[in-house]
């Protein structure tokens, strides 16, 4: 998949993608000052935002990309528990792939494999306009 994290969110938050496929999406951040919030624990706009970008390149794995784009349309997330340091990782799956629109569910993770995020995310696919 071709895509550039250069100067990108993504690059910001050092997220890193693991690994695109039809089965989802897996990546993963670190929690640390690019990602806390002000009392020291992982921001829930990063987890958001991560949820956002493992949905969105899913959805982007199953587009037509020459005719395609895909954009997000609308996201809600659970956060279930704070953590402090160390690395969450990031599992998307599509609940439903439509033309017009794909259901991503994402569940956030730390290394314990304990649920710290459990988001919904809707993204729009749009024909590219010529």
């Amino acid at each position: 998949m071709d895509y550039n994290v250069k100067n990108t969110l993504m690059e910001t938050l050092g997220i890193n993608v693991v690994s695109v496929s039809n089965e989802g999406v897996v990546a993963t951040m670190p929690v640390d000052h690019r990602t806390h919030q002000p009392f020291g624990i992982l921001h829930g706009g990063a987890s958001v935002a991560l949820a956002e970008t493992v949905a969105s390149l899913g959805a982007y794995f199953f587009i037509d990309q020459e005719t395609e784009n895909c954009v997000g349309l609308e996201i809600n997330a659970n956060h279930i528990r704070g953590k402090k340091s160390g690395v969450v990782t990031a599992y998307a799956k599509p609940a439903h792939r439509g033309k017009t629109t794909m259901v991503w569910e994402v569940k956030i993770v730390d290394e314990e494999d304990e649920l710290i995020c459990l988001s919904r995310c809707t993204i729009a696919i749009l024909k590219k306009k010529r």
